[in-house]
């Protein structure tokens, strides 16, 4: 059984990833990185995102991620705290420990694509 499949398929990664998204634009941390962006968009994108990377599907078709997150200086402890919603919100979805870190070391993988803030001098 692939990831996919036990994130529940295309309905179980687009409840996780609605969920997740009412977590990050609620953390007033946060919420200045979403200012006018086109959350339904957004949501469609990363769910097509999650399917493919996780064995499902559909095919991702949109951004790289290093050119849709370049120019918006996200800082490592932003990464952090986004990565910390999407924890909670598989985990409360009674996602696996396992799987929760499969999901986590995918997006490890991207941490310098995404992260555009130079670390700090010192």
């Amino acid at each position: 059984m692939t990831l996919y499949e036990r994130l529940g398929n295309d309905v179980g990664i687009r409840t996780a990833v609605d969920d997740f998204y009412e977590r990050v634009v609620a953390d007033p941390e946060l919420t200045g990185w979403f200012e006018g962006v086109d959350m339904p968009q957004l949501r469609r994108h990363q769910t097509a995102l999650l399917v493919q990377v996780t064995g499902g599907p559909v095919e991702y078709s949109g951004r790289e991620l290093a050119e849709g997150h370049g120019d918006l200086a996200i800082t490592g402890d932003a990464f952090d705290r986004v990565v910390g919603h999407l924890v909670d919100t598989l985990t409360e979805l009674g996602v696996s420990g396992e799987d929760i870190g499969q999901v986590g070391a995918a997006l490890g993988a991207h941490r310098d694509e995404i992260v555009t803030e130079p670390a700090p001098a010192g």
